[in-house]
């Protein structure tokens, strides 16, 4: 019988029915407690359709390959759209902000590294409670405060740390400190922290460790300010820059796999953790998609895919990187410590404005 319905359901919603026209491989070896849980999530989000899914570091290819799995792990037919829009950590929070103003929320999962933004707005009532199964292999992170139970987790961390062309750039230094005067002036980006809410928290959070007269030492390197993270590896490929004092991890693994040369270190100082926290939002359209995604993207499928394509680091217990020289587990990284629970808008801004009064992007 349950065949037969997953049969219909999938060729009443315009897709095929699934492999064997048995149970989807989220069913198949569920426990009953599991199935009973996920059969009328999985019939909701056919009724429903689609998903939007908004992000701000997985590229397009990464959303095909995570869509794809996405669908056969819920027998979900190919009509089935995930609407996905890639973009700044200041235009996500700037959407947000205005949709849950208006009370007209179109995005149904959000995934952004500004635990400030996502603490507040859960005490606000506004991000939804949903205790997927998956939390509980968070527990880790859970305990640092960079992830939430019953609420949200991180689908995948990551850093700013400097970044070079190793083809023209023969750097051997080992902390933040040795980047300093590492290049001539106007041959280095620096992330630009008035447009780009994780690069301002990255300062906020070293700005206690470095000191303001390190970023003054920065200022005087005259930087070009930069925000997406393609664009900063993509000048360090061309030459247009030799390093990029916030540089991606993740976008040099990408540039590398097509033949690049790029190499970063994890500064002695400490790190900061960027954890992109995914939850969907009070007033979701699409609520049953959007548990469904969150539960994969959790999961260790979901985890594997990320981790893989965008060299993030995955915050499940247990998890084994494939890529550890670019996504190294959690417990070998120094990091510098932050409770973001209790920071406030106004220490970001205040923050933000001490940058501005350095930097002059």
């Amino acid at each position: 019988m349950t065949r037969l319905i997953w049969a219909v359901l999938a060729l009443w919603f315009g897709g095929a029915a699934p492999a064997l026209a048995g149970d989807p491989p989220a069913l198949a070896n569920a426990s009953p407690q599991e199935k009973s849980r996920l059969e009328p999530l999985i019939k909701g989000a056919m009724a429903e359709g689609q998903l939007s899914y908004w992000d701000v570091v997985i590229q397009p290819e990464t959303n095909e390959a995570l869509t794809a799995a996405f669908l056969k792990r819920y027998g979900l037919p190919s009509s089935f759209k995930v609407n996905y829009t890639l973009t700044s950590s200041s235009g996500m929070v700037t959407r947000l902000d205005q949709e849950l103003g208006a009370d007209r929320v179109t995005i149904d999962v959000a995934a952004i590294a500004s635990l400030p933004w996502v603490y507040k707005h859960v005490a606000a009532g506004q991000v939804i409670a949903y205790d997927s199964p998956e939390l509980a292999h968070y527990s880790h992170a859970i305990a640092a405060g960079l992830a939430k139970a019953g609420a949200f987790a991180f689908n995948g961390a990551y850093t700013f740390v400097p970044l070079w062309n190793s083809e023209n750039l023969p750097f051997k230094g080992t902390a933040w400190k040795d980047v300093l005067g590492a290049v001539p002036e106007g041959r280095s980006s620096f992330g630009d922290s008035s447009k780009s809410e994780t690069l301002l928290e990255t300062y906020y959070a070293l700005r206690p460790v470095l000191g303001r007269e390190y970023f003054e030492g920065i200022a005087k390197m005259k930087p070009n300010y930069l925000v997406r993270s393609e664009q900063i590896a993509s000048r360090l490929v061309s030459g247009e820059d030799q390093m990029a004092i916030f540089g991606s991890t993740g976008r040099a693994y990408q540039f590398n796999q097509r033949g690049a040369a790029l190499k970063f270190i994890f500064p002695s100082e400490g790190v900061v953790l960027l954890p992109q926290e995914t939850f969907t939002l009070k007033g979701s359209p699409h609520p049953n998609a959007a548990r469904l995604w969150i539960d994969f993207i959790l999961s260790d499928e979901g985890q594997k895919i990320l981790v893989e394509k965008e060299a993030l680091i995955s915050g499940r217990d247990g998890f084994t990187s494939p890529i550890p020289d670019y996504a190294p587990g959690i417990d070998s990284l120094k990091l510098v410590p932050v409770d973001w629970s209790k920071v406030t808008p106004e220490d970001l801004q205040k923050s933000r404005a001490e940058w501005t009064s350095i930097f002059t992007p």
